[in-house]
């Protein structure tokens, strides 16, 4: 796994002039059965690049993969760097800004024959575009950090018809359990987070790409309301 990292480094680095510098980080492999059908023990991370992040509503041109796979997933914002020291989830909690609804749009480009926890790291963990949806400011309360498990995540198309649904707690049991692995994680290699990074926390429910449809991802069950993301495929 650290040659691993260390090939991702430099991967992501011959992406930046097309896709930007990053903007923060993803963590995949977030339940057991993710875990282990790549023969790994623990999630593994990858980075995100500005260019990757859509608007809401966005238009997808689906020839931009090779193998695409849409993820109900999450991202938080960070708000200050003493989230480095965070030690619980409430602590994550204190240091978090928003809270946002993400389509993220992953594309398995690497041949899946032998493919490998630390291979599917050295290729980024696969980020490839994610859409950035509404947001919900963060509070630092047991009552909003425990939504986070319970919530609703639901997909459906422009037909109304329901094509996944999940609860947040997939996530590690628990959303920010995420971010406190995150932390840990880059301290291994000198890294900290810093005010403004976007963590994407993980899939929540992963479907097919639903090519030619618009889907809305709609988050309910936290204080402050509902939010969502929606996309179109074509």
């Amino acid at each position: 796994m650290a040659e691993a990292l260390r090939l991702q480094k430099i991967f992501v680095k011959e992406l930046e002039p097309t896709l930007g510098k990053p903007a923060g980080y993803k963590v995949g492999l977030v339940s057991i059965e993710a875990q282990q059908r790549f023969g790994v023990d623990a999630p593994i991370r990858g980075v995100l690049l500005e260019k990757m992040l859509l608007t809401d509503d966005a238009d997808v041109p689906t020839n931009l993969f090779v193998n695409p796979i849409f993820e109900a997933d999450l991202i938080v914002v960070v708000k200050d760097k003493g989230i480095n020291k965070a030690a619980s989830v409430l602590d994550v909690a204190e240091h978090l800004k928003e809270v946002v609804a993400f389509i993220e749009l992953p594309d398995a480009f690497v041949a899946t024959n032998g493919l490998d926890g630390a291979m599917l790291a050295a290729a980024n963990v696969s980020a490839r575009f994610g859409v950035l949806g509404q947001r919900l400011p963060f509070q630092a309360t047991p009552e909003f950090v425990r939504a986070l498990e319970r919530m609703t995540v639901t997909i459906t198309d422009n037909t109304g018809a329901v094509l996944g649904r999940e609860q947040g707690k997939v996530i590690l049991d628990q959303p920010l359990n995420a971010v406190l692995w995150l932390i840990e994680e880059l301290k291994k290699s000198g890294e900290k987070l810093k005010a403004g990074d976007l963590i994407s926390l993980g899939s929540i429910k992963a479907i097919p790409l639903p090519v030619g449809k618009t889907v809305v991802v709609r988050y309910d069950g936290l204080p402050g309301g509902s939010i969502r993301a929606t996309a179109r495929f074509r």
